[in-house]
């Protein structure tokens, strides 16, 4: 390709037609109408849907109001949906809206999207590479990679070597031949991976979706049996009593308030997590962070802030400190200073008197820079391996600091004019010191980890040896870095070196991917922190993906938490508040799986027996409102230090099952013996859609009340198993919880709703049955596994 003359307009006119321009697709895998479906056609929805409109159709629509549940947990999902995908929408990794292109022998400027395969692109300091190539031409050209490597250092280009699209031209100019545009780029390969909608995983979730899942099974033979039961004993009443009595039976085998409860758990930590600048974009990533066994590090923007600092000048043996430090500050006194310039002139300023003769720029394959001053000679800074002969006795010294992890830089001076080549006389007679700036966070945050179990990973594009010595800075052991230009691609090859590794460097985007997937599949629950874009594949792939704010726009559109203020120390409040969550919603998914393991046993006990289901739907209301909503509700937000363990549905099987099969077996034996020793006259007929008027009518209200009571009193012991270590703020939970009970049973307006009629020997016999539930449900809560202390 001739670098003069680019391509023609005829030429361009048949790339367009073909399609191969650098345009791209910018929308997710997902529509509106396919997250409307996930959210709203669930198995949830469906069964709760179903049995809400059994009740409207029996004349009920009070008992119904379970129904308002499915809206509040669909709007939820479809609102944290509906704004990632459009975060996903607004990813970019191609800023740059304007690129100059040749053609016909004239340089144009055409919008990025509009360059095709094949176009001669003409690249200038502070230009955005637009798409992959190959160099033509290159004027002491130097690309920036550290956007998509992360390796901190530009580099310089020539003819025959490759530029990649997202890079950042820093210095001198060229020409490439556009050879991968549009979705071919790779930077558009990167931005292709990171829009796939993916759902962070969420354990608590996958536990209430396997839940529900049994649930429906069991739904599948409950359901015709509780209706053929509650028909076969309908006793002449209304068919509306047998749907409504069966109902409030099937409904009590749905844990309907546990899954707003948990979105609402995960929605309170992510508000004050938001306070303490942690803006969580999903909420199970409250969770997810509480479950991580291994976090794989960034250097730049995790460890180190990106800034270089001046640590200090070393004046050789023989040198004139006062010179050489003025000397210093006038080479670093340039209009084109890069950062690394600018921070030695912070602490070095230039002298006034010095009157240049003349000088020669940076250039980054010399790595050296050089100026000329009126009586005071020639000086040079840059690198020592550029500056200092193989056998210099400095040369040793240099790397000895270099080896701390420390930039190093040389000063020289000659008596020589300054040129484009080292002059033989140039003498060392200082060593500049600098260090990238350790955020003062990192150490205290990485040994929170170590303390907690927690691997740490640091997974870098910059040079090993750098990454291992800051890793030391901040008291990781590191061993020896591994280079990954050396560990190969694929994960069978990067499988062999990650165990026992705690520092990678030169490591790719796919690299560091492939290395968080390797460690997935070891067993591990990995969380991956990053500020560019050479992170945000890592990020998507990590089962928890965390970006800083002041972080590349696609990093933080694709991670699950960005620290809004860069504050590494704030992970382990995240931390903290996931084992909140965790073990606050284990603790009350206990409460909501007895009653459904309850309601089941007195369904298949009613139907067995021949008897109506012992509890009517207002009482139902009322045991699961102050012995498991409320609380239920109390106990989510409370505090919780409980270490995570996996195995969650298999703990609170191995406690709900037994428990609510106990509070069940309970409320058949107290209805069995309310209803032989306090059952109803002969004559009376007693129907769910009658309100009584007088004392004969109250007669069927006995039964009912002596199973609520022996019910109440089981849950209640459950509840105080759950809320156990005691605080005082729990006692006074259920001190008030069981204070509206005898309410309820006292009150005469709350006993006429409830249809309560409790006489002193049914409340001493369905008390006494309801206490030996309680025994018995300290006894199945003794015989559980020792778990961690919750507070």
């Amino acid at each position: 390709m001739d670098p003069t003359r680019g391509l023609t307009s005829d030429e361009v006119a048949r790339l367009v037609a073909d399609g191969r321009t650098n345009a791209v697709e910018t929308a997710t895998s997902r529509s509106l109408a396919e997250i409307l479906r996930a959210n709203i056609l669930t198995r949830f929805n469906a069964v709760l849907g179903a049995l809400c409109v059994l009740v409207i159709v029996a004349g009920s629509p009070a008992d119904g109001l379970f129904g308002g549940l499915l809206v509040v947990n669909s709007l939820i999902g479809i609102v944290q949906e509906w704004s990632a995908k459009r975060k996903l929408d607004r990813l970019a990794l191609l800023h740059a809206p304007v690129s100059r292109v040749v053609r016909e022998g004239e340089v144009r400027e055409v919008h990025t999207h509009d360059i095709v395969l094949g176009d001669v692109v003409e690249l200038r300091a502070g230009d955005q590479v637009p798409a992959d190539g190959t160099v033509l031409t290159s004027n002491d050209l130097e690309v920036n990679e550290a956007n998509l490597t992360g390796e901190s250092d530009a580099e310089p280009r020539v003819p025959g070597q490759q530029v990649m699209s997202g890079t950042i031209v820093t210095a001198g100019s060229g020409r490439f031949v556009a050879e991968s545009v549009g979705a071919e780029a790779y930077v558009h390969r990167i931005a292709a991976e990171a829009k796939v909608f993916t759902r962070t995983r969420s354990e608590i979730q996958e536990v209430l979706d396997r839940l529900l899942r049994y649930i429906t099974w069991v739904l599948v033979f409950a359901a015709p049996l509780q209706m053929w039961s509650q028909f076969r004993t309908n006793d002449g009443a209304s068919w509306r009593d047998a749907v409504i009595r069966s109902v409030g039976g099937l409904v009590g085998l749905v844990p309907e308030g546990l899954v707003l409860l948990t979105t609402l758990a995960f929605v309170t930590a992510a508000v004050k997590l938001t306070r303490e600048q942690v803006l969580v974009q999903e909420l199970p990533a409250v969770e997810g962070l509480a479950r991580v066994s291994t976090v794989c590090l960034d250097k730049t923007g995790t460890l180190t802030t990106g800034a270089i600092l001046y640590e200090g000048l070393q004046v050789l043996d023989g040198a004139d400190e006062s010179l050489v430090r003025s000397a210093l500050g006038a080479l670093a006194d340039d209009p084109a200073a890069n950062s690394t310039l600018l921070t030695i002139a912070s602490h070095n300023p230039p002298p006034v008197d010095w009157r240049p003769t003349g000088s020669v720029p940076f250039d980054s394959a010399r790595k050296w820079k050089s100026a000329s001053w009126d009586g005071n000679g020639s000086w040079f800074l840059g690198a020592p391996e550029m500056l200092l002969a193989p056998g210099s006795p400095v040369l040793a010294r240099v790397n000895d600091l270099a080896s701390t992890g420390r930039r190093v830089m040389v000063v020289c001076r000659s008596d020589q004019p300054v040129s484009d080549t080292l002059p033989s006389d140039a003498t060392p007679v200082g060593i500049v010191t600098l260090q990238e700036d350790v955020r003062s966070d990192a150490a205290s945050t990485l040994g929170y980890f170590a303390e907690q179990g927690v691997r740490v990973v640091i997974i870098s594009g910059d040079n090993p040896a750098t990454v291992g010595a800051i890793a030391r800075r901040v008291g990781l052991d590191v061993g020896q870095p591994i280079d990954a230009r050396t560990i190969g691609t694929t994960a069978e090859e990067i499988a062999a070196h990650v165990d026992g590794a705690v520092v990678f460097g030169r490591v790719s985007p796919e690299q560091k991917r492939t290395i968080v997937q390797v460690l997935q599949s070891q067993g591990e629950i990995v969380a991956m922190t990053g500020d560019g874009v050479n992170d945000a594949l890592a990020l998507k792939k990590a089962d928890i993906g965390i970006a800083m704010d002041n972080g590349a726009p696609a990093t933080k559109a694709v991670a699950q938490l960005v620290l809004l203020d860069g504050q590494f120390s704030h992970l382990p409040n995240v931390l903290a508040e996931g084992r909140r969550v965790i073990g606050n919603v284990e603790r009350v998914a206990n409460l909501f799986l007895a009653k459904n393991a309850m309601s089941l046993v007195a369904i298949i006990s009613a139907a067995i027996i021949s008897s109506p289901f012992p509890l009517l739907p207002r009482h139902l209301t009322l045991l699961s409102s102050i012995t498991i909503g409320i609380p239920a509700f109390l106990l989510a937000l409370g505090p919780n230090t409980k270490r995570y363990e996996r195995g969650l549905l298999r703990r609170i099987m191995s406690f709900a099952v037994p428990a609510g099969a106990i509070a069940g077996i309970t409320v058949v034996v107290a209805d069995f013996v309310a209803r032989n020793k306090w059952g109803v006259s002969d004559g009376v007929k007693c129907s769910i859609s009658e309100t009584a008027k007088n004392v004969v009518d109250q007669e069927c209200w006995r039964v009912g009340s002596g199973a609520t009571l022996a019910a109440l009193v089981v849950f209640f012991a459950i509840l105080s198993v759950l809320a156990r270590p005691w605080r005082a703020w729990k006692i006074a939970l259920i001190a008030t919880m069981g204070g509206i009970g005898v309410a309820a049973f006292t009150l005469p307006f709350a006993r006429e709703f409830f249809n309560f009629n409790l006489p002193t020997m049914l409340l001493l016999e369905a008390g006494g049955i309801g206490l030996v539930g309680g025994a018995l449900i300290e006894f199945v809560h003794r015989l559980q596994p020792s778990r961690s202390v919750r507070r």
